[in-house]
């Protein structure tokens, strides 16, 4: 029998995960990248079983990650017959993915802080 040796989430990537849910990305791309967050590459089949998601939800999620630019996607052949691995890495540093993610955080609030602002030039008589 052979012995799998998989990374799984702790509470850090928990709680990173979370924080990414909360600012709006879903939550299985949080997971994903949570999960890529500490390690340096990762097959489809790994991200499947460490990050307790269905094959599926990784291609969504995956996808999701990749038009924002900010993973990788490589095939590499199997001993073999079959479909090639796809893995997965980080393309930009997590920490640069914070940046964009904070940029993005705050034109939202500046503008929502514009809008506020333009109600009460409105609102008066």
């Amino acid at each position: 029998m052979k012995s799998l040796d998989i990374k799984q989430l702790d509470e850090k990537d928990e709680e990173i995960a979370d924080a990414l849910i909360s600012l709006g990305m879903s939550r299985n791309a949080a997971i994903t990248l949570a999960y890529l967050h500490n390690v340096k590459s990762a097959k489809s089949l790994d991200l499947e079983r460490g990050a307790n998601l269905r094959q599926p939800e990784v291609s969504i999620a995956t996808k999701q990650l990749m038009e924002r630019d900010w993973i990788t996607e490589r095939e590499e052949k199997k001993p073999g017959k079959g479909r090639p691995f796809k893995i997965y890495s980080l393309k930009i540093g997590f920490n640069d993915i914070v940046a964009q993610l904070e940029n993005k955080q705050k034109t939202a609030v500046n503008e929502e802080r514009a809008k506020i602002k333009r109600l009460k030039e409105l609102g008066k008589d």
